[in-house]
């Protein structure tokens, strides 16, 4: 079975509940790290040509015509799964985002904007700590543990993962389920600091995920 086949008998197309408009609103988020990338407005039409294609289509309510996400700018979007609500009135379509860029302004997602200027939208809690991991990298501070492991290099982060590996076996030897989640997100921070420090995007680690999960 072809993914767009896949797709289209996941979601009954007609039996989606759109406005008095024929719209449904669509959330769109990366499949990888949850990132809520938009919201844009489908209809029946807009809806099947997605489910056909594999890309998303919107329509635009200002033009009055279909959109084709990223059929000038290149930052397609294709589909890896469609979800409706339990109103069925609301779609949630999880994506892979060509280029990183989902947002006209260029940003990574619309949802960028706080009152005081701009804020990168949250994803998985992975993902968060590893970008704090990587503006430690990109700004030093000499108090910092994290700062201080990368300036170590592979010597001393290797060594930090080795005993948290360590730490981890034997809290599951003891089976204790508080030190063992314990241990694990340790073992999950250094090994975090480990791709920053040769530069390897956690997004490369859930891409590998994502292919064996197949």
């Amino acid at each position: 079975m072809s993914a767009s086949e896949s797709l289209q008998q996941a979601v009954p197309v007609d039996q989606i509940r759109y406005n008095d408009q024929g719209l449904v609103p669509a959330i769109v988020q990366d499949y990888l790290d949850g990132t809520v990338l938009m919201m844009a407005w489908m209809n029946r039409e807009s809806l099947q040509k997605t489910l056909e294609t594999g890309e998303t289509w919107f329509w635009s309510r200002s033009r009055q015509e279909f959109w084709h996400k990223g059929e000038t700018s290149g930052h397609l979007q294709k589909v890896q799964a469609i979800r409706y609500d339990c109103d069925s009135d609301a779609l949630l379509v999880t994506v892979e985002q060509i280029g990183d860029i989902a947002c006209h302004t260029g940003e990574r997602s619309c949802f960028h904007q706080v009152e005081d200027g701009k804020l990168t939208p949250p994803a998985d809690t992975l993902s968060q700590v590893f970008e704090v991991i990587c503006d430690r990298k990109a700004q030093p501070n000499p108090d910092s543990y994290t700062c201080k492991l990368l300036a170590g290099g592979d010597n001393r982060i290797l060594k930090k993962i080795g005993e948290e590996a360590a730490e981890v076996v034997m809290a599951c030897k003891d089976d204790d389920p508080e030190a063992i989640a314990g241990e694990v997100a340790d073992l999950f921070y250094h090994t975090l600091v480990a791709l920053a420090s040769h530069d390897v995007d956690v997004k490369a680690v859930y891409r590998k995920l994502q292919s064996r999960r197949r």
